[in-house]
């Protein structure tokens, strides 16, 4: 019989399971949205708010306070699955605050095909916050959680398949989401793969301090 999870695994597990709604569940039908909706009724842009802001944000803000209280009690140094946390958590701020600018606020020039360039860094911005969320989720699941509590308690298989099943549904919902998305993907996993490369004598080092706890 395994022993009972620590503080510091109730964290994670916590924090882990509010990133993942939000970032695999919430905010992937925040960004369907727009492109299903905008046919019928220029009211699409409430619904799409209520997701990804009054939904998704208090989500978002909540799994990076767990993340932050788990530090707290494993005194890890900083290493490449926060600094991912942290640009995505940046990333994410900003996507918000540009959201009601780039709605409500038309640039004139430079349009391209009858619609301002600010949607399309919008549009951009979303998707690859959510590859990003992607990687970062699977990184904690398959890595990081190995690596700082010692696997006493392995994540089971079933939300690894959970992980792979919602990021399928969420791109394949929409073709363009899919193939840009996966396209994404392919450019920033190498590049954080390098990154945790770089980070991993640091995160060695942190190891028994989180699975001690």
């Amino acid at each position: 019989m395994s022993p009972p999870f620590s503080e510091y695994e109730k964290r994670v597990r916590d924090h882990a399971l509010l990133a993942s709604t939000a970032f695999l569940i919430i905010i992937p039908l925040g960004v369907l949205v727009p492109r299903y909706l905008r046919t019928f009724t220029n009211k699409w842009w409430r619904l799409h708010a209520l997701l990804n802001l009054l939904i998704a944000a208090p989500l978002v803000y909540a799994a990076w306070g767990m993340a932050a209280s788990a530090r707290n009690i494993s005194h890890a140094p900083i290493a490449h699955h926060q600094r991912v946390g942290y640009a995505i958590l940046s990333l994410y701020t900003a996507q918000v605050l540009l959201g009601p600018f780039i709605h409500f606020i038309r640039i004139p020039f430079l349009p391209i095909a009858h619609r301002p360039l600010q949607n399309y860094f919008h549009a951009v911005l979303g998707l690859t916050i959510l590859a990003m969320a992607g990687y970062q989720i699977h990184y904690g699941l398959y890595t990081e959680w190995e690596l700082m509590t010692g696997n006493v308690h392995p994540v089971k298989q079933s939300l690894k398949h959970a992980w792979l099943a919602l990021l399928i549904v969420s791109s394949a919902s929409e073709p363009a989401v899919s193939h840009d998305q996966f396209v994404l993907l392919d450019i920033l996993v190498p590049v954080c793969d390098r990154v945790g490369a770089l980070a991993s004598p640091v995160q060695t080092g942190a190891r028994s301090q989180g699975g001690a706890r």
